[in-house]
């Protein structure tokens, strides 16, 4: 990465120390002492509150100088980050935000830094909707880093939450009071599995109340969403929860982690994991690939699995044929593409880094793959593996696999845990899908 200083056409580099991709933010570093010669740091400003003056610096769809626009904070909430398919704090102003503008600070009238620009709502129903990242989640992005010498991310607790503002939905579930949310659903992966059960009302969040539309006070006659608290803590942490579980009250502590994500929204290291079998291109399903490829390729019932689909361990992936490589040994399937792989050879595949495994120490005279809707596709082992490296040299390719599956198989199940379900195929119902009272904490 470059920088460079306003009014300076001498160009630095910066070394990347830690990126926040759940919450929008990298941290940067300049070696270079004449770089920070006669700098001055920017102090962090409180929160501002609504109608507040608000300036946003930056270079709007490009250009060599700088632009300022002005505006007020329209509203203050816990909003989607669209970057990291995140919910975190984030404040809405009426200034123009363009591209460019992103990463620029935002000041308030005493010249502090009130947060970051970062995205803007664009539809033809609304106008001037643009949005900075507040300095409280800037501070924990920097408390985090500091604290453990890397960026480990936002924590979540795990459970898909009801809001209880019918009458009747309180009393069935014992709740005496005009408060709490219902717990529908635990992820596996989730600390919260261990603790907390489906009907469990959660009625307080390290002793502060949660209202029954999943709101908890904030500053003077406001109220915020629940997983503003959450989003407070950090990775390891953990919180009292006030519960009523069938009509008993009781306290837990549960750990707070960032979620696990069956579908990654992005890239660690940036290169996607790959194995390469007679032409037969494997990787695991994530939200790029699914932006390179139309919906049509992709398929609904595997767009279903990616948006909805709960990961049942650590670890585990939707491993997907993206394509094969036309060679004589695969005749008959040079059509097949964007289809998961469910089994290899009768053994339910786990992740990539197991599918290798399991064809490098495949023994058999066939390599059988079996995919969605009991599609089955042969290979003869040997005349694969005589084949595989005249198809990498005919389409270019160096290597058979990623640097990351040459490195030795570890199972973190343990080779006894039985594997006889079906992984990555628990899409939610239609219920869970785009109805307001449903969030995910």
């Amino acid at each position: 990465v470059k920088v460079k200083r306003r009014g300076d056409d001498t160009k630095y580099v910066a070394k990347v120390l830690a990126r926040g991709v759940d919450c929008d933010i990298a941290l940067l570093s300049v070696e270079s002492k004449e770089f920070w010669e006669g700098a001055e740091p920017l102090n962090f400003g409180h929160l501002p509150r609504l109608q507040e003056a608000v300036t946003v610096v930056g270079y709007p769809l490009g250009g060599d100088t700088i632009s300022v626009t002005k505006g007020v904070v329209s509203r203050i909430e816990v909003t989607s980050y669209a970057h990291g398919s995140s919910d975190l704090l984030g404040i809405q102003i009426d200034a123009a935000i363009n591209p460019g503008n992103s990463g620029g600070p935002a000041f308030n009238d005493q010249g502090e830094c009130i947060g970051v620009a970062f995205q803007v709502y664009r539809s033809e129903e609304a106008e001037n909707i643009g949005y900075v990242i507040p300095t409280t989640v800037v501070s924990h992005f920097l408390d985090d880093y500091e604290r453990n010498g890397k960026y480990t991310g936002f924590p979540c607790l795990g459970v898909l939450l009801q809001k209880l503002e019918n009458p009747a939905l309180r009393a069935c579930l014992k709740v005496q009071s005009n408060e709490g949310v219902l717990v529908r659903r635990i992820e596996p992966t989730s600390d919260a599995h261990s603790v907390l059960k489906e009907g469990d009302v959660i009625v307080s969040f390290d002793d502060v109340r949660v209202g029954c539309e999943g709101t908890v006070p904030f500053r003077t006659n406001e109220r915020i969403a629940f997983r503003y608290l959450i989003s407070q803590k950090f990775a390891g942490d953990v919180a009292e929860l006030g519960i009523i579980r069938a009509g008993n009250f009781m306290k837990l502590q549960v750990a707070l982690n960032p979620r696990v994500h069956l579908v990654p929204y992005h890239i660690d290291g940036d290169q996607p994991s790959y194995l390469i079998i007679a032409g037969f291109v494997f990787t695991p399903l994530s939200e790029p690939l699914i932006d390179e490829e139309c919906e049509d390729s992709i398929g609904l019932k595997l767009l279903a699995k990616a948006h909805y689909s709960l990961a049942k361990f650590k670890g585990e992936q939707i491993v997907v044929l993206s394509q094969v490589l036309a060679n004589e040994v695969n005749i008959g399937y040079e059509d097949m593409s964007n289809q998961q792989v469910l089994k290899f050879n009768g053994t339910r595949i786990k992740n990539i880094r197991h599918l290798a495994h399991l064809v490098d120490s495949c023994k058999d005279k066939y390599l059988v793959f079996e995919f969605e809707d009991n599609y089955v596709a042969v290979l003869e082992r040997e005349t694969a593996s005589a084949a595989s490296s005249s198809i990498l040299k005919g389409y270019g390719i160096p290597s058979e696999r990623s640097s990351d599956l040459l490195e030795p198989y570890v199972d973190s199940l343990g080779d006894n845990q039985a594997i006889d379900q079906d992984f990555g195929d628990s899409p939610v119902s239609n219920l869970q899908i785009g109805i307001d009272a449903l969030l995910w904490a």
